[in-house]
Order: C-alpha cells, then structure tokens, then sequence
C-alpha cells in the first residue's frame, strides 16, 4: 500500500500513527486521538484555536525522549519537530537561531565549524531537540546551572493558546505584549510584585535555584528579570509545553575548549569522593560524575575497564570520573597539576593518572555513559526501565545516597544503581518495575513517597534536570509550599485560561496521576525486548519522515501485544508496508542505539518469513549462478538505456499496479547502463592485496563525466602509481558480497554466497596474509559481515582476513607515495550509512583535502536510503530520506559531487540533480 495523504487541518487518526507516536521515552502511555503534523506557526496557532472551541487538548510532540510523561496525549498530539529543524548560525557562531525540532546534535554540528556549542548538554543531544530542552530547561553533565537553557536564550519566538504571537528580540516586546494580553502581563506583573514583597519565598526560590532544578515553573524568572514579556520568556524555559509554543529561539552559544584530560578516581567508601567535591570544583574541573558501589560492579565488566577497577573487590567503594578542559595546553597542564594536589591528598592508595589520550579518555567515559545501557539492557523480558534524578545541596549529597540505598533495600529495589553529577549534587537512579504485577506497583507508589520524603528533608529538588512531567506533578506544591505553588497555578491560569495545553503535567489536583497510565512493554522477541524506546535511532532513520522509525517499530509490535485482536489486525494490516517495506535495513539505528538494538536487521527477518518457498529456491539459485545473472542484468539494462524513458517508466508502472511493488522496480531515465566487466583473476608473489571489486560496478555504468572508467580502474590506477600491486580472486566474476540477499531476508542465498565468497576469498588472501579491499563501500561492508553466514572453522578464519574500503586503503597507504598534479575545485561528500559502518568517512575526507581545499561534509547528511534497490522500488523512501541533504547541498555549486558506493551516488544524483561519482574517480583524474 502506499503511504497516506493527511489532511494537515484534520491530522491522522490511523491507528497505527496514534499508537506509534504516542510512544515516549516515559513509563507512561496515552493514545492520541488524532497526530497533527504542524506545517508552521500559525498552523501551530490555528490548531490550539480549534482544540479551544472544541474543547480538546493539545500536547506538542518533538524528539519524545522526555521521561517523566510530559509529551503524551489522549486528545491532540501535534508534531512539531518534522517542519521545524531550520538552524541558522549568527555572529561568526557566537549565537544561533532555531527551530524547535533541530537537534542538540545537529546544531552542535553547524556550530562546530565555528568552533562554538550550545550550554546544555543532556545526554540525550542525539535525539533532544532544542524544543524540548527548552521545554525542560535540560542540561547535561557540564553545564550545571550557568549554562542552561535559562541561562543562555536570548530571544524567542511564543505562540500562546490564545494565538497571540511574541518575538521578544523585538524592542517593542513587553509593549506589544501589554496591548495583546493586558491581562497576562497585568498577571505577571502583579506575581512579580508579590513574591518579591515576601522574603521568605525569595529565600525559597534562591535557594532551590542554586541547585539544578526543573521542578513546577521557573518562578526564578520573577526575581531574575522585571519586564513581563522578560519573565515569560524564561517561564517559558521549563514550562513542557503548557503555557504555549516556542516556534523559534536564539541561543548564545560558548566556546569548545579543544583541549581536554580526565582521570577515574577509586575510593574506598563514597563520602571520601563527595567530601573533595568543593576542592576539586574551585581547582578547575570541569565534570565530576559519580558511580556509586552498585554502579562500579556493573562498569568493572567493561572490556573498557582499567585493569586496576577490573581487579577491584567492590564493597562501599565509590567511582568519580573527573575531568579538566582548557583553552591551551598550557592551561591544562596546570589545571591538571591543581587537580592533582588535591587528589594527592586524598586517603586512597593510588591517586589518579590523567590521561589526555583520546582512546583512553573515551573508555573512561563508556564506564559513565555505558551504565544506562546495562542495566536498562539486562532488566527481564517485558519489564520497565525508570531512569529519575533529584538533586541536593553539594554537602548532602553523601547522606543523600545513604537514604536512597536505604529506601530501595526497603522497597525491595536490590538492582537500581545510582550515579550522577556530582558537581551539581544530581544523582540519578534506575529501578525496574512490572506493570503487570500489583505488589510491583504497590512498593513503586511506596519507594515514591520515601524518597520525596528523603529529598524535601535535604532541602532538595525532586527533578533536576528530567522535568516535572506527570511524575512528579503531584509533589510539586509539597516542595515549593502553598504561597509559590499558587503563583505556579496562576501562572498557568493566566497564559492558558482553557487549559487547552497538555494536561496534568506540572500543575495537576490529582495526587495520584503518576500511578496511572503505565505503560505495557511485553515481550516480543528477544533481539528487540531490551529496547527502553528512548527514540535515540530516530533522527537517523531514513523513514522518519515517511512511515515509521526503529522506535515506532518496536513499540507498534509490543502494542499489538496488547490491544484488542481488532485493532491489532488494524495496525498489522498497514504494519507491511510503513515498518517493513519502507524500512531501509541500513542499521544507522544500530550505531544510535545506547543498546545496539538494530531494528533494520530485524526488519528483513519479516521479509523473510514472507517469502514463498519457490521465490527463495530462485534466489538460492541466483546465488549459486551470480555471474550469468550479472550479465543478463547487464544486457538488460543496456536495453533499457535504449528504450525512451517515459516508455519504460510507463512499463514498470503498469507492472507494478498489479505485482508486488516489493518485486518490480520503478524505472526512470536516471538507471543508467551495464557496467564494464570485473577483472580477470590474477595472482603474482609480490601482491600487496587481494582486490574484491564490486559487482555494482558492473551492473551499473559509471557517471557520464567520469574519464577513468568507474570507482574500480581508478582505484586500479592509484595503487599502481603507489607501487601497490593487487591479486584478483579466482571466480570474482561469480562472487558478490551477499548484501542483495542478506537485505531482501534470502538467508539461504546469503549462506551460500558466503561459502562461495569465503572458498575464493581465504585462498586469495594466503589464508590471510593478504589484506582485501572493496571499491564500493556498501559491499566492503558486506563483506565484513560475510562472517555472519558462516559456522565452524570457517568463521573462525574469516574472522582473520583484515578488509578495508579502497577509501580506507588509499588514505592509509597511497596518498603518502602520490603527488597531486592538479586541483578539483570544491568537493561535496555524501557519507553513505555503509561509510559511517565502516568509519571510512574521515578517510574519504583525507583523499578529496588531498586535491581540494574546499570539502565539505553537509550536517545534514544521512542515508540516501536507495540501499541498493529499494531506492527503485520505493522512490518515496529516497525522496523522504534525502530531502534535507540536497536542500542543504542546494545552498551552493560546487565542482564535484561524490560519494564511495554507486547506488548511493544514483539515489543522491536523482535527490540533487547533480551527478554523483566515487572521489577515487575524482583523485585518480588529479594525480
């Protein structure tokens, strides 16, 4: 089936969209009525009007990696990240100006090359989008309190319930907003007033300020600034989306401090690490996280460990991972010595090292990050993972973690782990639970209240930095007090006096909204269980756009678990299409993952056990036959290079009506012609390598303008002017790196391309001896996974056989023997999803600086999703998938477009309307 036409004023009220995106990163779960994809503001604007004379609800929903339940709805969900991803750097990169839906990542990655970053830095930037760390006032692990989204927004953009719109970088702002909503700023004004004639709630709010803290409202505003429309733009800053919508925001941004060393200290019980704390903050360190002893037992399995936690009899010892970042070298040796006069001092056996090896440095930080993952990932089938933060004064932090392990012991939380920020005094804490048991949810409500009673009597915050969503909305006048808990109601009665905007989050009179609404997350297959739907893959996933994304995938199969047989039948019956069909099996998800869940390759087990018996004999037989069906496919498309384009697309049209569009190609005139043949076998005692030239080569001509003869003779060209000389297998013209089948679900094809790639392969290579190379990189990529369809000794030997991309093969052993002759001129790279498996994109930057001094990698590159044929077979997934490149691509010309793999250049050259090639094509024509 094809994908649906929505009407953007009525949204889409299939099931399978309203169960897909209700699902969040929260333990929680409401289904939407309708999903609403906004276009722009003012569609944003007309949408809560309408919900307001209806009497509905709105909740906005961006990146979903929210975990206290603040994106849900079971009215009105309105996307607002698909159309709002706009990122525009000003000043050189001192401040920059977004859309909500752009993600900490990727506006990291434009300011980047202006050397400067955002403050907030929460560990979700691969997915949060600066939407929602507005809406959460998130931070991270190093900006703390001064760095925030509080501290750093200059301006932004407000549209209210009412459909008033505020641009508070207007001079006339606070004006403008006088005579729209003279009752709000009238409100605002008089809030103001109040809390500050009342000292005790002065006192109050500073004090609970100076730590993170992102419970209720930011009443802070009301001390902090004067003008109204001041005020509610940092109310605004934590608000989860429930006094309007931020459509834009111009951040100032910090420098990136390149130079960076970070020591893992070990000591015997916890209060000598928090006792340092102060020390080691006022010496310069940058981040100091804390592990407590439960964590250090999970992290010192880690291939990463230092030998010395390896070996380490964990009792009450405790971990702090410090680190110190600088401007100079210089700087950091000295912030390093401080560091360590206060180390040295410690009552520990053996002080810390520092290490500013980059290697090292990131073992150290898998210990931190990696925690999230083993535990969420080793929790039993069809349980839930609750990852929550608080945060205390510094000097509490100690009896703090000596209250909670008390509580968890008592609530029979024996597994839960705490680690944290210890800088900020924010610790977080993961316990799992099982919505289908009551006692599970009697001894949760149960640890609830000891810990809210355990923190509010250290004077600290329930949420630090996760906000208030539903999770703690009951608790929220409990810790500010009834005097600044109705400034909090107020605030909300004043910007939205329907309540038209997300319900029950922050402000609620239910005391028991955070027992309600689990939920359910049963177990559907062992390769998908451990998913905690953080929603980490979706930015990455070519179909985000289009149909569905790894996170929707998984949690549509779960909810088909739980739903009526009805309505699991409706959602089934459109599963096929939007989760596998348009699912481009590229696995970027995987490298996304914090568990390495890798949904593409689950998607081609349903293309497998679809298949019929005689279609599979088919392809089993393709396998066994691959050249003779090269050459056919060969001849074919040479014919069709011939045959007028409007001619053939009407053909595989019409074929396509009535055949599967899984089978039947969708052929236009950009399909170019046959290939040039592979090369003969050929073997000397002097070869450097064994070359596994690509049947892609063959099947598909290279671009029009190249001079060399495709990816391959360029390659050939540059290895001989090195010096290098290859081996060709016997049989290569049989052999392909098994990809076609292993992407369609063909596991038999694949098991017997393997055998045959794996009898030529290990012979070529002297058992070996002898590196191989690829020239696309989609089949080298192949190939390192040829492993995965063999057994026994055969594996065991594979595994020896050392495979690189001819990218990676020049870059690390040519371009030092060669000398360019010429210039290319500007370069554009498009790194395929194959390139970042293989971590070859560095290295095909290295040959295109090698001829240029204009190259360039677009931030908003990803995966053409062609994926060797579903690109012809599904046009829209290519078109979906690569929108935002190309336009991206669009902003300039540029002299060369390349890539490393041929059907990545045909699905980019259809995207751009320029012709893509292989960049050894381009420095083969140079040197």
């Amino acid at each position: 089936m094809s994908s649906p036409t929505i009407n953007k004023e009525i949204g889409t009220t299939r099931l399978i969209d309203r169960v897909g995106m209700a699902h969040d990163a929260s333990h929680y779960l409401l289904i939407p009525e309708v999903v609403i994809t906004a276009t722009d503001t003012a569609h944003v604007a007309s949408v809560m009007a309408q919900a307001r004379r209806d009497g509905k609800h709105v909740t906005f929903r961006s990146g979903g990696t929210s975990l206290s339940g603040q994106a849900l709805s079971d009215s009105i969900l309105l996307d607002v990240r698909k159309n709002f991803r706009g990122v525009t750097v000003l000043d050189g990169g001192e401040r920059v100006r977004c859309q909500p839906g752009a993600t900490i990542l990727n506006i990291n990655a434009h300011l980047a090359r202006y050397n400067r970053k955002l403050g907030p830095d929460p560990a979700s930037s691969r997915a949060a989008t600066i939407g929602g760390v507005i809406a959460d006032n998130s931070s991270g692990m190093s900006c703390g309190t001064q760095l925030n989204s509080y501290q750093t927004v200059e301006s932004m953009v407000i549209v209210l319930p009412s459909g008033t719109i505020i641009d508070t970088s207007s001079p006339n702002a606070d004006d403008y907003l006088h005579r729209a909503e003279p009752e709000m700023w009238e409100g605002l004004a008089a809030q103001r007033d109040r809390l500050r004639a009342n000292p005790e709630a002065v006192a109050k709010i500073r004090q609970q300020y100076a730590m993170k803290n992102t419970m209720g409202y930011g009443v802070n505003s009301f001390l902090d600034y004067d003008e109204p429309v001041r005020i509610l733009e940092h109310l605004m800053v934590g608000s989860e989306g429930t006094l309007g919508f931020v459509s834009e925001v111009t951040m100032r941004t910090i420098p990136i401090q390149p130079h960076a060393a970070t020591a893992l200290l070990i000591t015997p019980e916890l209060s000598v690490a928090t006792d340092a704390l102060e020390d080691l903050i006022a010496n310069g360190a940058k981040c100091l996280e804390l592990m407590d002893a439960a964590s250090l037992r999970v992290v010192q399995t880690y291939p990463e460990a230092t030998p010395e936690l390896a070996a380490l009899n964990v009792r009450e010892d405790s971990g702090l991972l410090v680190e110190a970042l600088a401007d100079s070298e210089q700087e950091l040796v000295e912030r390093m010595d401080a560091l360590n006069s206060v180390l040295g001092g410690l009552p520990i056996a053996d002080p810390p090292r520092f290490t500013k090896d980059p290697r090292e440095r990131a073992n150290l930080w898998q210990l931190r990050n990696g925690l999230y993952t083993s535990v969420a990932g080793s929790r039993p089938a069809g349980t839930t993972n609750l990852l929550e933060d608080i945060a205390v004064p510094v000097g509490d932090l100690t009896a703090q973690t000596d209250d909670l392990r008390k509580i968890f012991a008592a609530n029979g939380f024996n597994e839960a782990v705490i680690f944290g920020h210890a800088k900020d005094g924010n610790i977080h804490f993961m316990v799992t639970c099982d919505w289908n048991k009551p006692g599970d949810i009697e001894r949760y409500e149960a640890f609830t209240e000891d810990m809210v009673a355990s923190v509010l009597a250290h004077e600290g915050t329930l949420k630090a930095e996760h906000g208030t969503g539903r999770v703690m909305a009951a608790y929220v006048e409990r810790q500010w007090g009834p005097e600044i808990y109705d400034v909090m109601k107020t605030v909300r009665r004043l910007a939205d006096p329907s309540g038209v905007l997300n319900p029950g989050t922050i402000i609620t009179d239910d005391p028991q909204i955070h027992m309600k609404h689990f939920k359910m997350m049963p177990p559907v297959d062992g390769f998908i269980d451990r998913c905690v739907e953080c929603g980490y893959c979706e930015p990455t996933c070519p179909s985000k756009d289009l149909t569905q994304t790894p996170r929707r995938r998984i949690a549509l199969l779960r909810s088909m678990k739980v739903l009526s047989d009805e309505a699991a039948a409706e959602i089934r019956k459109d599963y096929a299409y939007e989760g596998v069909d348009t699912c481009a099996a590229d696995s970027l998800c995987f490298l996304s993952c914090p568990l390495r869940i890798d949904t593409g390759k689950f998607m081609k087990r349903f293309r497998a056990a679809r298949h019929s018996s005689p279609y599979k004999a088919v392809m089993t037989a393709a396998a066994k036959g691959w050249g003779p069906v090269v050459s056919v496919l060969q001849v074919a498309l040479n014919v069709v290079d011939k045959v007028p384009s409007p001619a053939m697309t009407g053909v595989t049209k019409a074929a396509r009506a009535v055949l599967p569009k899984d089978i039947i190609p969708l052929v236009g005139d950009d399909l170019p012609a046959g290939g040039p043949k592979r090369p003969a076998a050929h073997s000397t005692p002097a070869d450097d390598f064994v070359l596994f030239s690509s049947c892609m080569g063959a099947l598909f001509a290279p671009a029009e303008h190249s001079h060399g003869g495709g990816a391959g003779s360029s390659f050939t060209k540059l290895v001989e002017l090195a010096g290098q000389h290859a081996r060709v297998p016997e049989g290569l013209g049989k052999l392909c790196c098994g990809t076609v089948w292993v992407s369609k679900g063909f596991t038999d094809g694949a098991d017997e391309m393997a055998r045959r790639v794996y009898a030529s392969v290990w012979e070529a290579s002297d058992h070996g001896r002898l590196p191989v190379v690829c020239d696309a990189a989609s089949c080298t990529h192949g190939l390192e996974e040829t492993g995965n369809h063999l057994s026994g000794e055969e594996a065991e030997n594979w595994r020896k056989i050392t495979i690189y991309d001819s990218t990676t093969w020049v870059a690390k052993f040519v371009l030092d023997k060669i000398t360019p002759r010429s210039k290319a001129g500007s370069i554009v790279i498009h790194p395929s999803c194959s390139m970042r498996h293989l971590d070859c994109v560095d290295d095909t930057v290295a040959c295109a600086e090698f001829v240029s001094d204009d190259v360039t990698v677009p931030v908003n590159a990803g995966c053409c999703a062609f994926a060797g044929d579903r690109g012809l077979l599904h046009p829209e997934l290519t078109r979906s998938a690569t929108r935002a490149e190309a336009a991206e691509v669009a902003e300039r010309e540029y002299d060369e477009y390349v890539s490393a793999n041929r059907t990545c250049e045909l699905g980019m050259s259809r995207a751009t309307g320029h012709e893509y090639r292989h960049i050894l094509e381009v420095l083969a024509e140079h040197v």
